[in-house]
């Protein structure tokens, strides 16, 4: 299987004005020439109490109002234990990208399904590792809400504001799945949750060049039909970094 190029390996931010979007990639998914092997996400869907879903509506509307919510002091492990008992869908969620290149997110049902959504984000993956560093990272993705005839669900909007830890960064931008893409998430098909390097493309990044990755499980919580959050469940007893992305539309 050969090495796919990346297409964004050293991109620079752009902060001024956002990015045009595009769709890049054929309707069969392809790695290599060859079909991949994941699977199409299921179409199920599960239906709750009235009840259950208007309280935690209105329950989890109110933190995401705002990027300023990223400066919020919490204490380590409140959001793992809130996300492991309000009754969220799990999700696997991946961060990836080159050091020098703009990292990217991709959230699939499981780890042997093809990416539900896929977003380039706004920041260097060596900045958001640094973030990481940190102990505790927030990100915020904000559009602007249309016009009841125009919407669309919320995950398939293509442009967002992007806001780490109450800081702008630039603008995030969904696009379909690149074959590059598919080749990380069939590399990484084995793994439910971990950190590391795969092997990069030395004829973008050099012949050290490195592509890491951060895979998770994530509690998915719908707020309301403009509103979501992603909180990373960490392995009980582990006091590793915290992180949760808010999708919101405002």
């Amino acid at each position: 299987m050969g090495e796919p190029k990346p297409k964004h390996a050293d991109a620079p931010l752009k902060d001024d004005s956002p990015p045009e979007t595009s769709s890049s990639v054929s309707p069969t998914p392809a790695v290599g020439g060859k079909p991949s092997s994941l699977v199409q996400p299921s179409q199920k869907k599960k239906n709750k109490p009235k009840f259950f879903r208007v309280f935690r509506s209105v329950f989890r509307s109110f933190p995401i109002v705002t990027p300023a919510m990223c400066k919020m002091s919490v204490a380590p492990g409140n959001l793992s234990e809130k996300g492991n008992t309000s009754g969220g869908r799990k999700v696997t969620g991946t961060l990836f990208g080159y050091r020098k290149g703009r990292v990217s997110l991709s959230i699939q049902e499981n780890p042997r399904c093809l990416p539900t959504l896929v977003v380039e984000l706004a920041m260097q993956t060596n900045v958001l590792q640094k973030e990481m560093g940190s102990g505790m990272v927030r990100i915020a993705l904000e559009c602007e809400k249309r016009p009841e005839k125009d919407k669309i669900k919320l995950l398939e909007e293509p442009l967002w504001s992007m806001y780490c830890n109450g800081k702008k960064t630039g603008y995030g931008v969904k696009r379909e799945a690149s074959e590059e893409d598919l080749h990380v998430m069939e590399l990484l098909k084995a793994v439910s949750m971990g950190g590391g390097v795969l092997p990069g493309n030395s004829d973008a990044e050099g012949p050290d060049g490195e592509l890491a990755y951060i895979r998770a499980h994530f509690e998915r919580v719908v707020g309301s039909k403009d509103s979501e959050t992603l909180y990373m469940l960490s392995p009980e007893g582990n006091n590793g970094p915290e992180l949760s992305i808010f999708l919101v539309r405002i």
